[in-house]
């Protein structure tokens, strides 16, 4: 049933059932051919909603009342659900997450690749599905998100906030409290960092005017209890610096590594930026099995660092080495794919676009004395030529982590060219990976399929595939 509302667009809808759940975390309903984007609605509810976004063919909508619960809804443990932009499946059992990832995952590659997905494996968990991120990013504001019922004040200290941008709102900041991402100390620091500003009378960012003292807080846990903390300022005196970087270290003196840095860019990336050790070494370290890595404050390492050394393992495993193979690690960041089989090869060859992050490859390599690796950095359609194969050999194996948008087409050509008799393309976005095996699958027949659940709580999934050379 549809009921126009007065004068305004909105339009209600009674009895929906939600049959699915989008990647943004809103259920999905379908009604007289118009689809329906619903917040905080689980597949297997039935709802009463308002639209209060209308397009051609779907609308946003909020539910007005919930008729019949799903079996899959569960209530959110996070008392931001719904207004942070993170955690968005919360609502939904973890049981019926893996599900629908699998789903994801399942139909992303059998629609849109054409890939026969009826040996693909069951997802593999999360052991954790709380506290399990090793890093995390908070942004001060001085125009701190008002929550329902909250009025604005004239006091500027009661406006500023330490925590995570608003959805589709780049100058809004939700004050965080409490955040179920990240384990102890994660929270002490951030509000008392946060309640030491304020008590201070120090000025918070502002995006729009790029004022203010305090930009951006970083916290790096490691499994090996090793803590870094950096605070980025934008225009903060010396004094301020000081004074915060004294404090930090004096309240919480189990920092292994404590930096700052003065970015008073119009943009909060820190790549470009001159790191200033205020105590300890500008690393913290990370194992994985017997390998040890070297992280620093640029440095890229999967989030859920359990997780990952899963899904490194599922990686070589499905490689099956036999010790005498040339592999090419391409995406390969720090080097932890390459590191991670370097003892099972001859030799790896890994090919990273960020300068710094190949330097780090080869520390990681370094201090565990490995000495059968090798690190090149620069664009992968431009470094992945003819002289470079040539010159490195014909690999057996190629590895292939790229980032969410997948690999360039003249990648995709590369590899075809290549010909290696195994590819293992490890990815974080199914859509982008379908894509690429649609031109893949020319050639290579895709033999293993085995999704993997690194950020419970979110549409996120990784999936790593196997591809073997036609004979």
């Amino acid at each position: 049933m549809r009921k126009g509302r007065g004068h305004r667009p909105n339009l209600s809808f009674e009895n929906v059932s939600v049959i699915d759940i989008a990647e943004e975390g809103k259920g999905v309903g379908k009604t007289e051919d118009f689809v329906l984007f619903i917040e905080k609605a689980v597949p297997g509810d039935v709802v009463d909603v308002e639209v209060y976004r209308k397009k051609k063919n779907f609308g946003e909508a909020k539910i007005t009342n919930l008729k019949q619960p799903s079996a899959h809804r569960t209530q959110p443990f996070c008392e931001h659900f719904g207004t942070c932009g993170g955690c968005k499946w919360q609502h939904m059992t973890y049981e019926a997450q893996l599900q629908f990832k699998q789903k994801a995952v399942t139909d992303a590659l059998s629609r849109l690749g054409g890939i026969e997905v009826s040996h693909a494996l069951p997802i593999v968990p999360s052991p954790a599905d709380r506290y399990y991120r090793n890093k995390l990013e908070y942004t001060f504001s001085n125009k701190r998100w008002l929550n329902d019922g909250e009025n604005r004040t004239d006091d500027p200290m009661e406006m500023s906030a330490l925590g995570f941008h608003i959805p589709g709102r780049f100058d809004k900041i939700l004050d965080i409290y409490h955040c179920y991402l990240q384990a102890d100390p994660s929270n002490d620091l951030r509000l008392k960092i946060r309640d030491y500003a304020r008590q201070q009378g120090m000025t918070f960012y502002d995006v729009k005017a790029h004022t203010g003292a305090l930009r951006n807080l970083i916290i790096r846990t490691s499994s090996t209890g090793e803590l870094m903390v950096i605070v980025v300022f934008a225009h903060a005196t010396d004094d301020e610096v000081n004074n915060m970087m004294s404090y930090v270290e004096r309240e919480f003196p189990q920092i292994t590594s404590l930096l700052y840095i003065l970015n008073q860019k119009k943009n909060d990336t820190i790549f470009d930026q001159e790191v200033i050790a205020w105590k300890g070494p500008e690393y913290i370290h990370e194992h994985m099995n017997e390998i040890q890595f070297r992280i620093g404050p640029k440095s890229f390492y999967q989030t859920n660092a359990i997780q990952a050394q899963r899904l490194y393992e599922i990686a070589r495993d499905l490689a099956q080495f036999k010790g005498n193979e040339l592999v090419y690690d391409l995406y390969t960041g720090a080097g932890t794919i390459a590191n991670f089989v370097a003892g099972h090869v001859k030799e790896v060859i890994g090919v990273e676009y960020v300068p710094s992050a190949i330097e780090d490859a080869k520390v990681n390599s370094a201090i565990n004395n490995i000495h059968n690796t090798k690190f090149y950095a620069g664009d992968m359609k431009d470094v992945l030529n003819d002289d470079f194969v040539a010159a490195h050999g014909k690999p057996d194996v190629i590895i292939t982590d790229p980032p969410r948008a997948g690999m360039h087409a003249d990648v995709v050509a590369r590899l075809m060219e290549i010909e290696a008799e195994k590819i293992v393309y490890v990815s974080c976005n199914a859509a982008t990976q379908a894509r690429d095996l649609i031109v893949l699958k020319e050639k290579y027949n895709v033999t293993q399929i085995q999704p993997v659940d690194m950020f419970p709580h979110t549409q996120h999934v990784e999936n790593v595939v196997l591809l073997e050379l036609k004979k």
